[in-house]
């Protein structure tokens, strides 16, 4: 095997090129789109570049392949450092730099390009990833979900999933943009009334950078209580056709760009999951599918206008392999242990399909010292899921559950952005229509026993909000000052109606002690509306039960932290940060905060709910990042945390997000002839989980509705798991031909099997015609046993990804 390997390398080796490739771009103003001339374009940590013509344009020659970053100045501009440019033999970026005009007043401290971005609106809780940290990430699979899990403040979980838990916050606190659309699913198989899923429905093929607020979020991003996620997407190739294809750890993917015109670029993909056929050889007793698209398409009026065209969308399918304990030995002790799982996994999870997307126009006109934009958007979201007893769909008497749901937004947001002499002012409005349909027939096992839901409900929600910033430097420039509002309402109640109800202030100031360190803080306000699962629940007579109960929920945020710059290509911070939620939503059947769900497959809010719950979450975060440089790169982070919410009692008590401890070490050093090295190391404290209510999950109605061990909310996180860690490696190796380009990588996610313990898994003892046994003492109740639960195995992945 080493041979053939070595072959294959040797092979390929014949027909590469130690060539190098051009970049071409133009400068213009960030405000006026007007070009900036003489501006000085150099390729970072060279001395290649060169300097704009009159229209602002450039062409640098002789630029090494791979990803590289432009650094850019001009006087009377600020210095600026680009995200990751790709080059390669066949492929001549174009790249647009957008500059922004320096202050007025003299700055006593020197500006200095950086590769970190620090706007005065967030000037803490602000992390920015690059296309190449996207891709390379090791463990990742290239999905944004995961690479954001090496940043500070972010929890990661030993579960396949992709929930994003940020500072103690639910999954379903976060708000995601595709350049400037709001995006509510980028997940496959998504949870309803939440945000997570397992494989995310981002194609990096597409990506050029992700920004990540942890706080501070800009007045004209609603909605979010832990995290906005931006993702902005390349634009098309402006000279020529350019084709990326990829096979990964569970899909197929191909992307193509290139002009349309002297005026119009393209950016379209595409990926089908292969996921059915590995999970099939593996013996797993659910197949998931997923298929997804994504485009973007810019087209320049002139250049005061453009408009631009983004989509996402996915088709998600989870069915059962019934067939999978077909061939295996029950006497054969292991085989024995995987049928047990297997019927295990099969008794209690339902059949599932889903579908959404998103689409969106992004228009911008600019003027002299500002510039408009208008966003017309629309999503969608489909789920629908059925189960029936041992899986017999032929017999109407066992159907357990029955759910159709839909969700749709109509949205416009209005904006007008001004910067002139020091100042930087935004302001703009939102109107929003939303639809949701929901059809429910659900036998729910509870504590007395199980319950039938059937209902049938169809809301609408007007939205609408008024939001601005203004942001000024003073002190000659040293102290960034910045003051931000929103207020949001609908016409779902009374409460919901009156926008000075939601009314969400904010503040932000930055002070340059020296032109490497400065003192930054942010306070704020943020509201979110509480999920339409739980805004359309309703009686079996259609009465929306929820309707004078909820409120937005509301979060304060307090973060200050220090940041030192030792140069331009790294940064080392250290914050602390303080939330306090009120009106949170409450589960009035189960007795607990929705703050306490969400990772998990199903609906979640889909009940009696009322906004009536408390939260608090805080703690520091440390982080050490250095972007490429001399070959080196990589992210130290530490946080602690502490999260809790009311329970019952109005005590608090731990959430199931409060890990206390997070350590993330990313890594990777790049070789000679094109080799990559990466590695990524986690530690993550062990998180609080509900024992089981051993007695109520017995009970025979509940057993054959759910299949699996209910919670006892009574003792809610009273139990802590063990702490988990993981270590992931990649190795990367890219080859340069005439004509195209090949990298191959090879990823090992937990190199050591590291064994993550789960929550303990409640059975039913069987007997040897594989019928329940009821319990001899309680002929109401079955007999159960507990099966240990571990998650983790070493999962290598062989991938490719070619660009012609």
């Amino acid at each position: 095997m080493r041979f053939k390997l070595s072959l294959i390398f040797s092979f390929l080796a014949l027909f590469s090129f130690a060539q190098k490739g051009t970049i071409n771009g133009v400068v213009l103003d960030a405000v006026s789109k007007e070009p900036v001339p003489f501006a000085n374009v150099v390729v970072s940590g060279t001395q290649i570049g060169a300097s704009t013509d009159i229209d602002g344009k450039f062409t640098i020659e002789e630029v090494p392949f791979g990803y590289q970053k432009l650094e850019v100045s001009v006087v009377g501009y600020q210095r600026k450092t680009t995200n990751d440019v790709y080059v390669t033999q066949n492929q001549s970026p174009y790249i647009e730099i957008n500059l922004n005009k320096t202050s007025t007043q003299l700055k006593e401290v020197t500006i200095t390009s950086s590769a970190f971005d620090k706007p005065a609106e967030s000037p803490v809780s602000l992390q920015t990833i690059g296309v190449e940290e996207i891709e390379r990430n090791p463990g990742a699979n290239r999905d944004v979900s995961r690479v954001i899990q090496s940043l500070p403040g972010v929890t990661s979980t030993p579960s396949f999933r992709n929930d994003i838990l940020i500072r103690g916050g639910a999954p379903n606190e976060n708000q995601f943009y595709i350049d400037g659309v709001e995006t509510p699913v980028i997940n496959h198989f998504q949870t309803q009334g939440s945000s997570g899923g397992p494989v995310g429905i981002l194609n990096a093929n597409l990506l050029k950078k992700v920004n990540l607020y942890t706080g501070a979020f800009p007045s004209n991003r609603g909605g979010a209580l832990s995290s906005v996620l931006e993702i902005e997407q390349k634009e098309g190739n402006k000279e020529a056709l350019h084709l990326r294809g990829n096979i990964g750890a569970s899909e197929v993917g191909l992307a193509v760009d290139g002009p349309i015109g002297e005026k119009t670029t393209y950016n379209i993909s595409a990926r089908q999951s292969y996921l059915q056929f590995l999970f099939q050889a593996l013996r797993l007793p659910f197949l998931p599918t997923f298929n997804d698209g994504q485009f973007k398409i810019k087209h320049k009026f002139n250049e005061k206008n453009q408009i631009t065209f983004v989509g996402l969308g996915a088709f998600d399918q989870f069915r059962l392999n019934e067939s999978v304990n077909d061939g295996l030995d029950p006497n054969d002790p292991d085989d024995a242990e995987t049928i047990e799982e297997n019927n295990y996994t099969l008794g209690n999870i339902p059949i599932n399909e889903q579908y959404n997307y998103t689409i969106g126009a992004v228009y911008k006109h600019f003027e002299e010292n500002s510039f408009q934009t208008i966003v017309v958007s629309r999503n969608a979201l489909n789920n629908s899921a059925y189960k029936y007893q041992d899986n017999d769909e032929s017999d109407p008497s066992k159907k357990i559950l029955d759910y159709n749901s839909t969700e749709s937004e109509n949205k416009m947001r209005l904006e007008n952005t001004i910067r002139k002499n020091s100042w930087k002012v935004n302001m703009g409005v939102n109107l929003e229509n939303a639809r949701y349909t929901n059809s429910t027939f659900d036998r729910i096992a509870t504590p007395q026993g199980s319950i039938t839901r059937n209902f049938e409900s169809d809301l609408t929600v007007n939205k609408y909000a008024v939001f601005g910033q203004i942001s000024r430097p003073v002190l000659n420039a040293r102290l960034d000052l910045s003051f931000g509002f929103r207020l949001d309402g609908n016409d779902y109640n009374s409460e919901m109606q009156n926008p000075l109800n939601q009314f969400s202030p904010r503040f932000s100031a930055s002070y340059s002690l020296t032109d490497r360190w400065s003192i930054n803080f942010n306070t704020g306000r943020y509201h979110q509306l509480p999920a339409y699962t739980a805004l359309g629940f309703s009686n079996s007579d259609g009465t929306l039960i929820n309707k004078e109960r909820l409120k937005f929920i509301q979060s304060d945020h307090v973060v200050a932290g220090v940041q030192y710059n030792p140069d331009s290509k790294t940064k080392i911070t250290v914050e602390g940060f303080y939330k306090f939620y009120r009106q949170y939503p409450f589960s009035l059947s189960d007795s607990i905060s929705l703050a306490n769900l969400g990772a998990d497959f199903g609906v979640i809010g889909n009940g009696p709910i009322a906004s009536t719950n408390k939260g608090r979450a805080y703690g520091a975060e440390f982080l050490i990042q250095r972007k490429a440089k001399k070959g080196l790169f990589g992210i130290l982070s530490y946080t602690f945390v502490r999260s809790e919410f009311e329970d019952v009692n109005g005590d608090y008590v731990p959430s199931s997000w409060d890990a206390k401890h997070i350590l993330t070490l990313t890594a990777g050093k790049k070789f000679k002839n094109n080799w990559q090295l990466g590695l990524k190391w986690r530690f993550v404290g062990g998180l609080p989980y509900t024992p089981y209510n051993v007695q109520a999950s017995a009970l025979k109605e509940n057993w054959n509705v759910r299949g699996a061990g209910l919670p006892d909310y009574s003792r809610l996180n009273e139990r802590r798991l063990s702490n988990f860690q993981q270590l992931d490696l990649r190795v990367d190796k890219t080859w340069y031909f005439k004509k195209w380009s090949l990298n191959l990588y090879f990823d090992i996610q937990n190199v050591y099997n590291f064994k993550a313990e789960q929550q303990d898994n409640l059975n039913v003892e069987q007997n040897a015609n594989g019928e329940p046994i009821t319990d001899p003492n309680d002929p109401s109740r079955y007999e159960l046993y507990r099966i240990d639960n571990e998650a983790g195995t070493v999962l290598p992945t062989l991938g490719v990804i070619f660009d012609i």
